[in-house]
């Protein structure tokens, strides 16, 4: 079907202005002050409404295969376009782990029967894989990247071998997304605490995982990337310290080397964990506050380039645990675009540079084909929000299917009234058309 938007205030590449969109065979067809057609349209009212371009999400974990007890790439991609999110990285460490090809190509089919979002899915990289990592060279367009736990993980997706970690950062040609923080130090950490008490508690993660753990491993990875000359994207960035080793002197397209801060680095800090507990335990750790400050200094002036979720969701039960062995990670796709957009309300950030660090940015670090901007020609996924509805997290309207978020009962100053993907209006003002489902992500590399 094709639909006609009129009269939206459209939020594009710093600018907002007023217009209509006439969306056809799932392109934006024509931006125009007025457009009239006549035919099969249908026509939506944009009126006091805004119309930004669907997030795109480089870093969640939908579970599947292996975890689905968890969550399902229907489920969390569901969550996801209720959300504002259109499209989703999705990351390798699933039960088995995206270690080869055949594996890699399972999810991507298993996503083409399912996902309701646009989607792409990250080779995961061992101390044992190199050949098929290397692989990923002859499918630079439609692999998003290679993914590498520099840092403690689950099962053998720990790379800590050097060797194998100069030949990933010598030999592979796509971009290298990678999870920072140093083992050694973590491990020290942990025995020392442990010597002082007992009985460890989620505030005492930040002292576990601390500033330094993160720094030592982003540190390495940007001298890898260096003396290589690799195309290295440093994920969930926590500590001031880390800060200075990213710059906002040369424009994003021609950066090497970026970053990415995700949503719950930017809301909350080590304070919280004595009302929220274990719901905020993830890796690498929720900080002190001078820590999210100078986060939020660092996004603003684009040292840090692009806004993600790290969305991992766990069941209840396994949230519920003591804390050593409560599982780490948070569900946040649902909620992301919304929660910036309080902060927008807030006056703390723009809403184009919303729009900018949740879609442009991301659409251009990682060249995704012909998405992230509401340009005439590209895919229309297409997010219509309201700014003066609120709207209130409960568990009635959580889609995630580990049914919990640590947002429960935050009071958004904004709705996601409708997304589209691919010119598919799959969500609408709580209705839901689940007939076509999203596309896989092509990349102009």
């Amino acid at each position: 079907m094709s639909y006609l938007v009129k009269d939206i205030r459209i939020v594009n590449e710093s600018k907002i202005f007023n217009a209509d969109v006439l969306i056809k065979e799932g392109r934006i067809e024509k931006i125009d002050s007025s457009i009239n057609v006549a035919g099969n349209v249908k026509e939506i009212n944009g009126s006091n409404l805004h119309l930004l371009p669907g997030a795109i999400d480089d870093q969640v974990h939908f579970r599947e295969p292996g975890l689905t007890n968890k969550a399902s790439i229907y489920t969390e991609s569901k969550a996801a376009v209720a959300g504002g999110v259109t499209s989703f990285m999705e990351m390798p460490n699933t039960v088995p782990p995206a270690f080869t090809h055949r594996l890699l190509e399972e999810k991507y089919a298993r996503a083409a029967e399912s996902s309701l979002a646009n989607y792409s899915f990250y080779m995961g990289t061992g101390n044992d894989n190199l050949d098929e990592v290397l692989r990923t060279n002859e499918r630079r367009n439609d692999i998003c990247g290679v993914k590498v736990f520099m840092g403690s993980s689950t099962g053998n997706l720990l790379v800590d071998n050097p060797l194998v970690l100069e030949k990933i950062f010598g030999g592979v040609e796509l971009l290298i997304a990678t999870h920072c923080e140093d083992e050694a130090t973590i491990k020290r950490n942990l025995e020392r605490i442990k010597q002082q008490k007992e009985i460890l508690e989620p505030a005492d993660h930040p002292r576990i995982r601390d500033e330094e753990a993160c720094f030592e491993s982003s540190f390495k990875a940007i001298q890898l990337a260096k003396k290589h000359d690799s195309r290295l994207h440093i994920l969930h960035i926590t500590t001031e310290k880390e800060l200075q080793l990213f710059s906002n002197m040369i424009p994003l397209a021609d950066k090497k080397i970026t970053a990415e801060v995700c949503v719950h680095h930017l809301h909350f800090n080590s304070d919280d964990y004595e009302t929220l507990g274990n719901k905020i335990k993830c890796n690498p750790a929720i900080k002190a506050p001078f820590n999210r400050d100078a986060l939020w200094t660092a996004l603003l002036d684009d040292r840090l380039d692009v806004i993600a979720t790290d969305h991992a969701p766990h069941a209840w039960e396994e949230k519920n645990e003591p804390y050593e062995k409560a599982h780490a990670g948070l569900p946040l796709v649902q909620h992301s675009l919304l929660l910036m957009l309080h902060y927008v309300k807030q006056g703390k950030i723009s809403i184009e540079k919303v729009v900018e660090k949740m879609s442009h940015a991301v659409a251009d670090c990682f060249q995704v084909e012909k998405r992230g901007y509401v340009r005439e020609g590209y895919f229309a996924d297409l997010v219509m929000v309201d700014l003066n509805q609120n709207s209130t997290v409960s568990k009635e309207s959580i889609l995630y299917k580990c049914g919990w978020s640590p947002l429960e009962g935050f009071e958004f100053p904004a709705t996601i009234v409708n997304t589209f993907v691919n010119g598919n209006l799959v969500y609408g003002k709580g209705a839901w058309d689940e007939s076509n489902k999203g596309m896989r992500l092509r990349f102009n590399r």
